[in-house]
């Protein structure tokens, strides 16, 4: 039965059809292997996207580059685990179901807490799977069989235990603190979660009375309605303006409450009044002066930001309502002093856009500097490398300055503190399970603390948590530490940052120090196992075409769902591949995928020409599996220079694919695979062994079945090449070549390529070059003078080193075929003053045609582009001597006026060049 493709490459007809075969079949899937198992491992984590989530162009670039690197190593022999799972993701999910309720004329409150939970439970399993079914689809070669969800109950079980080690060790902690507030989430959110922008605001001057007096104090706010809870006003002990008001009291105005003038850093006499409003349950600095001054914390706001009743007469209003109340009352009994403008810092929530409100609330923490100590000494001494390594330095300076981990979120969904205080004593239990009763009292009266823990510190823990951990267990002993964790800046500190933290502390516990028979070596042998992973690659952004970031508000979003559907899967990896260079943005153009769409077809046409020459030639053998470690390609047989060199440019590709790979440098590994196939393979070897593969009589067919089998050979592994980039196209090509029998259930469990040095032959490289060279000069000679393609022209060529003389006239059938020339005449003379001429270093060649073209004509269009060159040239010099353009124009505008000049000259010369070669005058 032959073997054959069909005659158009349409993705879409294969890529479904090969991500369930990979499934289905668990190809993916990493087991456990026994002891002694003598195999190298590389496992890595797929950072887990939201339960909410949708594929965009970020995940797009993130899954392509993890399965190239997943499926690289799976091809190198190694056993190989990525790890794939979604999570909850608190905050998003809460507010997704929530919308879901107001659409139905329902609350959450309604509902109470047992019946939310168990909708949004029955929201998950409805809709949270939608983009592991893209990832499925897109073919990703995750262990399926491995999946997790962050809210599972061995997962949970792991969460409970961690915080209540935790607590054990003195490391959390719950008290009252300014936290940042979203007043729309309902919750507090980490300082990672709120994004500043330059926002142009107003400075507000309000006078405060000096009890006893008729003198007062200023001071300027840029939140006035907070000064309903301010407890005090803050002067520098050496500013001698307020030496006077030492001890006093003023009155708040509109709340006719005293309160104290004290003595405090706070307030820095070189700005503004050098006095400043004290507000301890609404700023983190006034917070901290009010613990030193043991001032009262008076909270105006409810969790929603609308006054309660310590605002007194304007309770109930939402804050920014109360804020014009508020000046409008100021200035109506004198107390507005001045409104100024001013560029406010405005902080809102990453995830609702509100603004956020500092606002004390009690709150649990996580004590973090013992565990960022760890986590710093881990990277310093290079036991976790980055990459690209400036990201070493970013991770540092957060890490050296650090605050304590707010860790309770006001939320329902999510992983519930495992935390209860008793109603009689006010004793807190934390503990693994819930309690029967009170450890103090001994009373049942128990309830667990409503809030649940931020989202991330489950995330933190699941490079071992999702290995088995708490439990000793064999996938602990076999994949931790992980060998890469590839993820974006954006969660730099919010994950990667704390998975150091946590898995250095609990994959080597504190509570077990060196023991004093214990070889300083050995603990710090355990130091450095107990990192999560060993490196850290941080991918770029995805942008658009101009490089602009990609926003629903700029309408510029690219949805990789479309592209994928336009071009195909693997045009779409590629694309990205191609782009990714460490340390620098992608700028995603579609038209850039078009192109690997296209490169995508040359592959198929090249498979169906190999196929159609196997089935005419009777070619029945495949080729034989390589092993894994195995360098070069087996069953090649190398008869002539295009075999030698094909061979050679293949082992040396492979080799620099490789070492690319190991860099992450993806660009170039993705953009030398492509040069070989296209250029190298498909557009010189093919062409090169067409003669070969024909055959008139029964004596010429040994010679073509070779020419076939060295084919099919390297074709093959080629394939092997390009697959963890192009995994769909190479897998279906790679099946019909051993005719739906491979020796591997699939490709991508075959050896990935390896350059054998003895394969390598230079001598052969250097030959084909020359010919390559030489036909190219023809063929650009023939494109300059517009031979009609059809034409066949001879060729002269002066060439003063015999061995590549000999080389050519060896070759002189290949020369002729591909660059369509009549005959080859070797002249003794230098031919480079002649029209039609091309020099290199190793030869002169001359196209030996009559161009039919109208002289006169020619001489006067060639005239007319060299005044217009002249032209330009003259502007650029002009503009370019000009020092006051040169001060003030931007760098690139002058570059680019550089460039435009060098343009035009190059132009001139050839134009030129073409003028006195016709006589023109």
């Amino acid at each position: 039965m032959p073997r054959e493709l069909p005659k158009a490459y349409e993705p879409g007809a294969i890529e479904a059809r090969w991500a369930d075969y990979w499934k289905n079949e668990n190809l993916f899937h990493a087991a456990t292997p026994p002891e002694g198992d003598p195999h190298n491992v590389f496992s890595l984590l797929l950072p887990p996207p939201n339960v909410t989530g949708r594929l965009h162009m970020g995940h797009m670039l993130n899954q392509t580059e993890m399965d190239i690197i997943i499926r690289w190593h799976r091809m190198l022999g190694d056993l190989t685990l990525w790890l794939p799972g979604t999570d909850h993701a608190g905050i998003a999910t809460q507010m997704m179901v929530e919308r879901q309720l107001r659409s139905e004329g329902k609350s959450r409150l309604q509902l109470g807490r047992d019946e939310f939970v168990l909708r949004v439970w029955c929201w998950r399993k409805q809709y949270g799977g939608a983009i592991l079914e893209q990832m499925k689809r897109l073919g990703a070669s995750v262990d399926w069989q491995r999946e997790y969800f962050t809210m599972d109950e061995n997962l949970s079980r792991a969460v409970r235990e961690v915080f209540v080690r935790l607590y054990e060790q003195g490391l959390i902690y719950r008290g009252k603190y300014i936290v940042n507030w979203c007043p729309d989430c309902g919750t507090a959110i980490s300082d990672l979660e709120v994004k500043h922008e330059e926002v142009a605001g107003k400075l507000f001057e309000i006078r405060y009375p000096v009890v006893g007096s008729k003198e007062f104090i200023t001071v300027a706010t840029t939140r006035p309605e907070t000064m309903l809870g301010d407890t005090a006003i803050a002067v520098n002990a050496k500013d001698e303006r307020y030496t006077h008001l030492h001890g006093k009291k003023v009155v708040l105005p509109l709340m006719n409450r005293e309160i104290p003038v004290i003595l405090d850093e706070l307030a820095n006499p070189e700005f503004g009044t050098g006095a400043v409003k004290v507000t301890p349950a609404h700023d983190p600095n006034d917070f901290q002066a009010g613990l030193r001054h043991n001032l009262p914390q008076i909270d105006v706001m409810d969790e929603r930001a609308h006054m309660n009743a310590n605002a007194g007469p304007y309770a109930g209003l939402d804050r920014f309502e109360a804020r014009k109340r508020v000046l409008a009352d100021l200035e109506a009994q004198g107390f507005l002093v001045a409104v100024k403008d001013y560029t406010i810092s405005l902080g809102k929530c990453d995830r609702s856009g509100t603004v956020v409100e500092p606002r004390l609330s009690e709150q649990w923490f996580v004590k973090i500097e013992p565990l960022a100590k760890r986590a710093i000494e881990v990277v310093e001494k290079e036991y976790i490398r980055f990459t690209p390594d400036n990201y070493k330095t970013v991770y540092l300076n957060w890490m050296y300055n650090i605050h304590d981990w707010c860790i309770s979120r006001q939320l329902w969904w999510g992983h519930r503190i495992p935390a209860w205080r008793c109603s009689d004593c006010k004793e807190v239990i934390v503990a693994r399970d819930t309690p029967a009763k009170c450890t103090k009292c001994g009373r049942a009266k128990l309830e667990q603390d409503t809030d649940v823990l931020d989202t991330w510190f489950s995330s933190a823990l699941l490079p071992f948590t999702t290995l088995g951990w708490p439990e000793a267990t064999r996938d602990l002993d076999v994949f931790y530490p992980t060998s890469l964790l590839l993820t974006g800046f954006d969660i730099l500190f919010f994950w990667v940052a704390r998975m150091i933290m946590m898995g250095c502390w609990f994959m080597m516990p504190p509570e077990k120090p060196m023991r004093p028979e214990e070889k300083p070596e050995s603990h710090e042998e355990a130091l450095r196992n107990s990192v999560p992973f060993r490196e850290v690659y941080i991918h770029a952004l995805v942008r658009d075409a101009e490089g602009e970031k990609m926003s629903k508000v700029k309408g510029n979003v690219i949805d990789p769902i479309q592209v994928i559907e336009k071009y195909g899967t693997d045009a779409t990896r590629f694309t990205l591949a191609a782009m990714a260079s460490p340390g620098t943005d992608v700028a995603f153009n579609p038209s850039r995928t078009e192109g690997y769409r296209n490169f995508a077809n040359k592959i198929w046409n090249a498979a169906r020409f190999m196929f159609m020459n196997m089935d005419r030639i009777s070619v029945a053998r495949s080729p034989s599996p390589a092993k894994p470690g195995s360098k070069g390609v087996d069953g090649f047989q190398p008869k002539t220079l295009e075999d030698r060199w094909i061979l050679s440019r293949f082992n040396g590709v492979a080799d620099y694919v490789g070492q690319a790979l190991e860099e992450y440098r993806f660009h170039e590994a993705a953009n030398r695979i492509y040069d070989f196939f296209w250029g190298e393979f498909c557009d010189w070897y093919i062409e090169l062994i067409k003669p070969r593969l024909t055959f008139d009589h029964s004596g010429e067919k040994a010679n073509a079945e070779l020419a076939c089998n060295n084919l099919v050979t390297l074709f093959e592994a080629a394939l092997r090449l390009l697959h963890p980039v192009m995994p769909f196209i190479t897998e279906e090509i790679w099946h019909t070549i051993y005719d739906g029998k491979p020796p591997f259930k699939s490709i991508a469990l075959a050896a990935f390529p390896l350059g054998d040095p003895k394969q390598i032959d230079l001598e052969a490289e250097t030959h084909m070059a020359i010919l390559q060279d030489l036909i190219v000069s023809v063929r650009n000679l023939r494109a300059e003078w517009k031979v009609e393609p059809k034409a066949k022209t001879p060729i002269q060529v002066f060439v003063q080193n015999a061995e590549i003389r000999t080389l050519i006239e060896e070759n002189s059938n290949a020369v002729e075929r591909l660059a369509n020339v009549e005959s080859i005449q070797f002249v003794p003379v230098s031919l480079a003053k002649l029209p039609g001429v091309r020099h290199t270093a190793r030869f002169d060649v001359h196209l030996v045609y009559e161009q039919k073209i109208d002289v006169e004509a020619e001489c006067a269009r060639l005239k007319k582009e060299l005044e217009k060159y002249e032209k330009n040239i003259a502007g650029a010099e002009r503009q370019l001597s000009n020092s006051g353009f040169l001060a003030k124009a931007p760098a690139h505008v002058v570059d680019g006026l550089r460039k435009q000049k060098e343009e035009n000259e190059s132009l001139r010369a050839k134009s030129l060049k073409k003028f006195e070669e016709l006589g023109c005058k």
